[in-house]
């Protein structure tokens, strides 16, 4: 696992799919400016010195709730399981959509 493509908020940069398509570099490297604007979750994240969320003793904060329910970003619990694994040096990328669908 590449550190430079962690996602502050969970997702792993490196599978995410817009990174090939809009030739974004990931949180990391943009310093919370991907190619879609402003990531307040990455920019909290930068402030508090932090490598992803998952190191915040606010987890999961209002901000990054929200990104986890937004209707079309949602992921099932994904970026909260992998920001967990992550903090305690556990390497697993839990892909996005790979738990079952709430119903």
């Amino acid at each position: 696992m590449d550190k430079e493509l962690i996602g502050m908020c969970g997702a792993y940069c490196g599978i995410c799919e817009w990174k090939e398509k809009m030739n974004c570099p990931g949180c990391q490297i943009c310093k919370g400016n991907p190619f879609w604007g402003e990531c307040k979750v990455a920019t909290c994240c930068i402030e508090k010195g932090f490598l992803h969320c998952g190191f915040c003793s606010d987890l999961p904060c209002v901000e990054l709730q929200q990104a986890f329910d937004h209707p079309e970003h949602g992921d099932n619990g994904e970026r909260l399981a992998n920001l967990k694994n992550w903090a305690k040096g556990d390497k697993t990328i839990i892909k996005l959509g790979s738990f079952p669908k709430k119903v």
